[in-house]
């Protein structure tokens, strides 16, 4: 499969696929990197879409030293959205986990042709409440401090304003969601709400948790991306 690595204001990418005026941009979830839009990038290809895969803060070959934040995220999603309207006559969104949430602060005003999200942080309200419990932190207590470390990552006071004063009002890019039934970081309940609330279309693979790593969810992933891309 045709690659070409490139770079976006530092930021590393991958075009991946023969040239077409179609594309996806592809945002990566925790853990992950720009690599990981492989599977998905041949299916595409097939479709007659290019991927264009980028490295988040923190993750594959990024050493700027810049924090994965909401603030990063955005300014990331925004710039590799200006690049890749300029270059392709049509494009679509992938996302996954955290990299939805970052698309739903920054993408619900530009002209996507549709949007595939994989596990999405839909509510980070509800995440980081529920993160809280787990690891007994009061709002009090993070006030305080600032910044408290947990098990599942940083608590930071900033934060939690950030998302406390921002919850998502609108999207309207037609959307598709496929989510695990053993997802612990966001409720059925929410993800249902956000489908109702915006339109979306759901998909849920009931035995699949967050990631969908497990035996037997590639190829869940791959009669998704076949149905949806």
């Amino acid at each position: 499969m045709k690659t070409e690595k490139i770079y976006i204001n530092n930021i590393p990418a991958i075009i991946w696929g023969k040239e077409s005026e179609n594309a996806y941009i592809f945002v990566h979830g925790k853990q992950s990197r720009k690599e990981y839009a492989e599977q998905f990038a041949k299916i595409a290809e097939e479709k007659g879409f290019q991927t264009l895969s980028f490295d988040l803060p923190e993750h594959g070959e990024r050493t700027d030293g810049e924090r994965l934040d909401v603030w990063n995220g955005k300014k990331d999603l925004s710039a590799v959205a200006d690049y890749a309207f300029k270059k392709w006559k049509n494009l679509s969104l992938f996302a996954c986990s955290i990299g939805a949430y970052f698309s739903l602060e920054t993408f619900g005003e530009m002209p996507f042709q549709k949007a595939l999200f994989l596990s999405p942080i839909a509510n980070m309200q509800y995440l980081v409440k529920q993160m809280m419990l787990w690891s007994d932190v009061s709002e009090e207590r993070l006030k305080a401090e600032k910044e408290i470390e947990t098990p599942v990552d940083t608590l930071r006071w900033d934060y939690y304003n950030y998302i406390l004063a921002h919850p998502v009002k609108e999207w309207k890019i037609p959307t598709h969601i496929l989510y695990g039934g053993k997802d612990n970081l966001q409720s059925r309940e929410v993800i249902e709400s956000f489908c109702r609330s915006f339109g979306c279309e759901l998909t849920v693979s009931e035995n699949s948790e967050h990631p969908f790593m497990a035996e037997g969810d590639e190829k869940i992933l791959e009669k998704w991306y076949r149905e949806k891309i």
